[in-house]
């Protein structure tokens, strides 16, 4: 029986960091990471299990094509019991996969949009079961998430 793996996507940059300031969450679990490879990414990364995601993302549809090839492949792979995220369009193909393989999926709306909701949150919407936000004014935009606070 295999160990039950995290999945943690993030757009590499703010997005990576808030991920990585969960480490007390996730240092402890089986996981691996999907980001862009820049210098930043494979600092913060290295010595984990890293899959490099295919950018820029906004408005390029052959990287989203790509990047839902490279989703398929990692959630038939791995077939992670979580999929989490802080955005950003990296995280939409691997949460409609993962939504479609009835895998959980947990989105952090970022710390530093706090008035509106980002577009990869509205994008991910229909696809996460779990919203959590950094800020309790985060909620007028998405009522059903749990405030957890800032990460950073």
């Amino acid at each position: 029986m295999s160990v039950p793996v995290v999945l943690l996507v993030a757009s590499s940059g703010g997005h990576l960091t808030q991920l990585c300031s969960l480490r007390p969450w996730w240092k402890e679990r089986e996981r691996m990471w999907v980001t862009f490879r820049t210098p930043d990414a494979e600092a913060a990364l290295a010595g984990e299990r890293v899959r490099w995601a295919f950018h820029p993302t906004t408005r390029h549809v052959g990287n989203l094509l790509r990047n839902t090839w490279l989703a398929f492949r990692v959630l038939r792979e791995r077939r992670p019991s979580t999929v989490v995220t802080t955005g950003a369009g990296v995280a939409l193909p691997f949460f409609v996969l993962a939504w479609l393989l009835r895998i959980p999926t947990v989105y952090i709306e970022v710390y530093d949009r706090i008035d509106t909701p980002t577009l990869t949150a509205r994008l991910c919407r229909p696809f996460t079961r779990l919203f959590l936000a950094q800020w309790e004014e985060q909620r007028t935009f998405m009522p059903t998430a749990i405030t957890v606070g800032p990460l950073l």
